[in-house]
């Protein structure tokens, strides 16, 4: 539910405020997952750009050559991803082809499965992007201080 308040008939705010992708996403990453959210009433288009959205990221980490399956599968080998996150990014992805490729058994994605991947590249997101740049920007804080002290 969304509540907003109104000045001359149009929406000055609404709350809750709409989601952001953030900004220490790459920007690829960041467009597809915007466009996850932007898209959950549309379950199939924002299982699409969930799933784009995790391409990314893996791209943006090193991880290009193949498949999104083997390049899945080779984040994991790394230990760039737990055994979870591997499972979970499958599960994205094969969500993501069943839509794309207009699977004959079962072409749509529930709103929950999509809420669920897009509930994944964000954590994603999270976890690869945004941690590791609050991380550094920590370190680089603390280091600072110790000079100044």
């Amino acid at each position: 539910m969304a509540y907003g308040s109104y000045i001359d008939n149009s929406a000055a705010e609404i709350y809750p405020s709409e989601k952001q992708a953030h900004e220490d996403i790459p920007p690829v990453a960041r467009t597809f997952l915007q466009q996850a959210y932007d898209t959950l009433h549309a379950p199939d288009a924002a299982a699409v750009m969930a799933g784009s959205a995790v391409d990314a990221m893996l791209k943006a980490k090193g991880y290009d050559k193949g498949s999104l399956y083997d390049r899945i599968d080779k984040a994991l080998a790394d230990n760039v991803l737990t055994q979870g996150m591997a499972d979970w990014a499958h599960s994205v992805r094969l969500g993501s082809n069943r839509p794309r490729h207009a699977d004959l058994e079962k072409p749509h994605v529930s709103w929950e499965e999509a809420r669920q991947s897009v509930g994944f590249a964000e954590a994603l997101g999270n976890f690869l992007f945004v941690l590791t740049a609050r991380i550094e920007r920590g370190i680089l804080a603390a280091k600072a201080a110790e000079e100044d002290s």
